[in-house]
């Protein structure tokens, strides 16, 4: 079993009075979850250097989460301890990682390369992929 994987199912709750946003789409609304991540790592002042490495890493999750989960899915974002936290929840039960010779499949392992931190958690309420960005220099 994959050690980022808990059975435990469900979303990890922002710190109190902080501030949430949230986007939920489907899969024909990937540009604009790109838009959505891209304005909000500038809102919270990431360097503008690494925008585009935080988009990527939300763009190969919210593509699995659309394409291997369900056809909604949710993504939130809020700041907690200078950092840019995004979570992105579907009500499937997709695994993680490639199969052995297939193309493709690597999402979440840029997406973990991308992130300073990276957690799943899969269970019987759907599949919740959380990541950490730092979001100043």
């Amino acid at each position: 079993m994959n050690g980022d994987v808990d059975p435990q199912a469900g979303s990890i709750s922002p710190p109190p009075g902080a501030p949430v946003k949230e986007l939920s789409f489907r899969l024909p609304d990937l540009p604009q979850v790109r838009q959505f991540a891209a304005s909000e790592a500038r809102g919270v002042g990431m360097p503008e250097e690494a925008v585009g490495d935080f988009v990527i890493a939300v763009n190969e999750v919210a593509t699995n989460a659309v394409t291997h989960g369900t056809v909604d899915a949710q993504l939130r974002t809020w700041v907690h301890n200078g950092e840019l936290v995004v979570e992105v929840h579907d009500e499937g039960t997709w695994k993680p990682g490639p199969m052995p010779g297939s193309v493709g499949g690597m999402g979440l392992w840029v997406a973990r390369l991308l992130s300073s931190d990276l957690s799943l958690r899969v269970g019987g309420e759907g599949s919740t992929v959380t990541m950490r960005f730092p979001s100043k220099t």
